[in-house]
């Protein structure tokens, strides 16, 4: 990801009415590694407060850029996308925020490109969205689509972080996690599961191949590592090896249960 691209992108927040929502915005902003927040008229803006609600984002609020009008806080941007939770009437270059975000990146190599929020309780206005050059709708239910303004900055930062290059590199691994598993300790698995099977009667009506061949193609397609591998084999060696103890158990109490001849 090159880091540098998101320089380029500013949250603008139009007459926010409530801190608790700037707070999560900035946390959301933060996440997403975009650090440029602009804010118009806002209710209310203390970055004490702010910074106590999203934790370890006060850069973020504390670098924020307070505008008189909407027109002032986007004046030097190349690129609006607003943001709306439903159609209007007059006709706009809608689009959803997965298509919405390569958008946002590629302009974002040219120039400052503004993700545009309204105000909580009825968004943006048509003056507002008269100065986007597209507007972006997040899909959600129908009977209950208004989105909270910390959660709509989340969904498109979010999107745009990954059209960014955000989601590379591998997923974690677990702390025990080894090698894969070789064909060779994979028959040694098999061939421990089969004895056990076999011990319990676990065949006596069913077929043996084919049970065995789905024992094989379900682990096959979990692709064991070498530890698992290791588990499923001691699993077949404890059926035999408990059923052994139950056993030798058995005959011991049987002798010494015998009374002696005569």
């Amino acid at each position: 990801m090159n880091p540098k691209i998101l320089d380029n992108v500013v949250v603008v927040l139009d007459h926010p009415q409530n801190l608790v929502n700037i707070a999560g915005a900035v946390r959301a902003m933060k996440n997403m590694g975009i650090y440029r927040l602009r804010v118009v008229n806002p209710a209310e803006y203390d970055t004490w407060r702010i910074g106590g609600i999203a934790h370890r984002s006060a850069d973020v609020a504390e670098g924020a850029e307070i505008f008189e009008s909407l027109p002032e806080a986007l004046s030097d941007c190349i690129h609006v996308v607003g943001t709306t939770a439903r159609a209007r009437t007059a006709h706009r270059n809608y689009l959803r925020p997965r298509d919405a975000a390569p958008l946002v990146v590629e302009r974002a190599r040219e120039g400052v490109v503004a993700l545009l929020f309204g105000r909580e309780d009825r968004g943006l206005g048509n003056d507002g969205l008269d100065l986007c050059h597209s507007v972006a709708i997040i899909p959600t239910n129908p009977d209950y689509s208004s989105l909270n303004l910390a959660q709509a900055t989340l969904l498109l930062t979010y999107e745009v972080f990954l059209a960014a290059g955000g989601a590379g590199g591998p997923l974690p691994k677990g702390r025990r996690t080894t090698r894969p598993a070789t064909v060779e300790e994979l028959e040694n698995t098999y061939a421990a599961l089969e004895q056990g099977l076999e011990r319990i009667d676990f065949f006596k009506a069913r077929a043996p191949e084919a049970i065995l061949r789905t024992i094989r193609t379900v682990i096959s397609r979990a692709e064991p590592d070498l530890q698992e591998a290791g588990i499923l084999r001691a699993i077949g060696f404890e059926i035999s090896a408990y059923l052994d103890r139950v056993m030798n158990t058995g005959e011991g109490s049987a002798e010494g249960n015998r009374k002696p001849a005569g």
